[in-house]
């Protein structure tokens, strides 16, 4: 738990919504912002932050902290202390980027979050799903074809058919902590076995799913790219859809008419075109990644365009972990920076469900990033890990190699 004071006087601030950008003052107690004004409680440590931008605390609603490697066979039969140890590693390095918040939606454990919960690592806060759930043959099964193996339980994925089996799989996932659900409904780029387009996932099965979420409170997130499987989640339940690169307009009015939002992760396919033979991408893999990868920016514009809530999400694995804040850039690029900003602050917050995260205001957790610049008139500012930043978790400047950048 976060304690302790902390002034941050005179910077320019993006509230995680609005488009004008207001110079005040915050005081932060015991991790919440308790003041904000042009004059504040003044703590023990006051942080100048004139001249620069402070902005919420980035959300990233499609991380995979066990996402070592693009063999899905390397994760989900590992060793899962092995999967914990670099997973940990990844988790630090999105933190100080400026993630001061991910959604793992494939993967992620108790042992895991509690070690972010009690500090044990530095780390964003952790949300997680517990495996991805897969039919048979889809996105989560990695055995090739020519693999006569048994492959039920990996650590990001598990393969579960019907009804019955499904509620008792996510009801254990909720069991274990789970803040929501992740299904594979639709095919993949990195899976070994399936088409990109076709739906996952009978119709019964995935409102099985969506029943039991909704009864927990909570919702599920649905891997898909073409229409008519972006279509089949959102009708039986989904309230997240994961990519969504060949989106169409008529589904995102769908989208938007169901209240389903959209989470991009240009990012993925970015970096698997220009660095897919150097993480060791398979042809297969190359040539699908080639069918969705220019389609993204045109999703994200259609989706905006129908009123859909665009999110934001990075989706890297293995080395390409280091192009996270250049899917920023990419998403800017398709919908411009303030809307990109609010993505990964604001609409993030909604779509999982905490109001007190993404935005800047009395009450809400001071997660926030100090840039060296207002990112909507210089959006390198966001991206360019060459500019001094300030992390912030909870109150607590986060130290950059021993020291604080403040």
């Amino acid at each position: 738990m976060a304690t302790g004071e902390l002034t941050l006087d005179n910077a320019l601030v993006f509230d995680g919504w609005s488009a004008e950008l207001t110079e005040t003052s915050l005081f932060v107690r015991d991790g919440v912002i308790a003041e904000l004004g042009p004059a504040v409680t003044r703590a023990e440590r006051v942080i100048d932050a004139r001249g620069r931008t402070l902005v919420p605390g980035l959300i990233d609603a499609h991380f995979h902290a066990y996402g070592i490697s693009l063999n899905n066979l390397e994760f989900d039969a590992g060793p899962l202390s092995y999967l914990a140890l670099a997973g940990a590693r990844r988790l630090r390095r999105a933190l100080h980027r400026g993630f001061t918040t991910v959604r793992d939606v494939a993967g992620g454990d108790p042992g895991l979050a509690r070690a972010v919960t009690t500090g044990l690592i530095e780390a964003p806060r952790y949300l997680y799903t517990g495996p991805a759930l897969s039919q048979t043959g889809g996105h989560g099964d990695a055995r090739p074809a020519d693999y006569d193996i048994c492959l039920h339980g990996g650590h990001m994925n598990e393969v579960v058919d019907g009804v019955e089996n499904l509620r008792v799989a996510v009801r254990e996932r909720f069991r274990r902590g789970a803040h929501a659900i992740k299904i594979m409904a639709s095919g993949g780029v990195v899976s070994p076995t399936d088409p990109i387009r076709p739906a996952q996932y009978s119709a019964e099965e995935i409102a099985a799913v969506t029943a039991e979420a909704a009864r927990r409170g909570s919702y599920v997130a649905a891997h898909a790219y073409a229409p008519e499987a972006i279509r089949h989640a959102v009708l039986n339940g989904v309230r997240s859809v994961e990519h969504g690169n060949l989106l169409d307009e008529p589904t995102a009015a769908l989208l938007a008419e169901h209240g389903a939002y959209l989470v991009p992760t240009l990012a993925a396919y970015d970096a698997m075109n220009r660095r897919g033979e150097e993480v060791g991408l398979p042809a297969a893999g190359r040539a699908k990644n080639a069918e969705v990868l220019d389609a993204g920016r045109v999703a994200v514009e259609r989706a905006h365009a129908a009123g859909v809530p665009v999110g934001f999400g990075s989706d890297l694995m293995g080395d390409l972990e280091n192009d996270q804040l250049i899917g920023l850039r990419l998403q800017a690029e398709a919908s411009g920076t303030l809307a990109a900003l609010r993505s990964a602050t604001s609409v993030n917050a909604r779509l999982i469900g905490r109001d007190d995260l993404g935005r800047i205001a009395v009450g809400a957790r001071a997660d926030l990033l100090l840039l060296d610049a207002d990112p909507v008139s210089d959006p390198a500012a966001l991206w360019d890990t060459a500019r001094p930043r300030l992390v912030i978790r909870d109150g607590t400047p986060v130290p950059e190699d021993g020291r604080v950048l403040a």
